[in-house]
């Protein structure tokens, strides 16, 4: 593309962009085609094996930049560690139960939310590990949690078929979303903070305002529980995985069904979107998984060869890479445009369930049921 005539046109519907910013948005342009441009066939080494927890891991998170992560685990803990020199520094302790949700408020990082079978939410200090609030009102599990882009919500999905919206600030509840008849296993917030979906073992994906916290669409269509959810950057699409083998892509404005993505033989176990909202990302218990053309809704490429289900698939910031994590005891990094494995990461000696890229695409972490993460680099 000519960044000047791209500047010219974004310039046309963008107030913000005056004649004085003009110089340095093109050439911000012409950096970001660079980056795009760059060949990379990186390879990943094995840097750090942690022993992370005396019980399993339930979950492994970065925080944007990749510098720190975390792991949640059954021994009721969540622990924040440094990448680099593979340290623990510090363990956030105070939950009466597995420690099972856990995520950074990304992109900023400075604060960690847990999730718990003891039906509460905490919120800490990242650099301090204070416990700034506990959030009570869940009457079961809580198996799910997302902050929203500005920071200033956290949401909970729950076992007792509510998700709770709560104000980090005041560290009080904001509204319930009720509505859902059974489990809420995943929820995720659109880019601009305005909406929330959750999906349900109730095999419905709910759309909730989240100022008024009332429900705006249900996507009714699959026949399965529901295993996944997300929306697109631009929060134009919605895409949901079911244990009924199928995708379902939908209008995130008006929830009408766009299209069944098919091909899968077994329950798709997770599904993603490209950070540019172009392509989706499937991972199937059939031990495949499978990359689809948003627009055109084609399949452009199949992901096989692993031995076992994929319960985790994502892609790498840049889109060019997908990393695949396995009942087998590997990961996978493909190439996404044709689909090749470029590498096989191996050594856990049991089931991997978590997998995930810092944001300069030259991290990866995998967490397994061998009670070890490893970063690779």
């Amino acid at each position: 593309t000519d960044a000047i005539a791209l500047v010219e046109e974004i310039g046309k519907g963008e107030p913000l962009i005056t004649a004085s910013c003009k110089e340095h948005i093109i050439h911000l342009v012409r950096r970001l085609q660079e980056k795009l441009e760059e060949k990379e066939d990186h390879k990943f080494y094995l840097s750090k094996v942690l022993r992370a927890h005396i019980l399993p891991l339930t979950n492994v998170a970065f925080n944007k930049s990749g510098s720190r992560f975390i792991t949640g685990s059954y021994d009721r803990t969540c622990k924040v560690w440094d990448t680099a020199s593979g340290e623990e520094l510090r363990t956030l302790e105070g939950h009466g139960n597995v420690v099972y949700a856990i995520a950074f408020n990304n992109p900023y990082g400075d604060k960690i939310a847990t999730g718990s079978f003891d039906k509460t939410c905490k919120l800490w200090s990242t650099e301090t590990g204070q416990c700034y609030h506990t959030f009570r009102g869940h009457n079961a599990e809580v198996v799910c949690l997302s902050f929203n882009l500005q920071s200033t919500l956290v949401a909970t999905g729950s076992m007792d078929t509510t998700a709770k919206l709560w104000d980090i600030e005041k560290g009080e509840e904001v509204v319930t979303l009720s509505g859902h008849s059974a489990e809420i296993i995943a929820l995720s917030f659109n880019t601009t903070g305005d909406r929330i979906i959750t999906g349900s073992f109730d095999h419905t994906v709910a759309v909730w305002d989240v100022g008024t916290g009332s429900m705006l669409h249900t996507l009714i269509g699959h026949r399965g529980e529901i295993s996944s959810a997300q929306f697109n950057w631009d929060c134009s699409l919605i895409v949901t995985g079911s244990m009924d083998k199928s995708c379902m892509l939908w209008n995130a404005m008006t929830g009408a069904h766009i299209a069944t993505l098919t091909g899968h033989s077994d329950e798709i176990l997770d599904v993603c979107f490209d950070y540019a909202g172009q392509r989706i990302a499937t991972a199937s218990a059939d031990g495949s998984a499978r990359v689809y053309n948003a627009e055109t809704k084609e399949c452009i490429a199949k992901l096989e060869g692993h031995g076992g289900e994929i319960s985790k698939v994502c892609f790498n910031p840049k889109g060019n890479r997908i990393l695949t994590a396995s009942s087998d005891k590997t990961a996978r990094l493909w190439d996404a445009a044709t689909g090749h494995c470029l590498q096989i990461l191996e050594g856990h000696s049991d089931e991997i369930f978590s997998c995930a890229f810092n944001y300069k695409g030259d991290t990866i972490i995998t967490g397994s049921k061998d009670n070890t993460c490893r970063i690779w680099h």
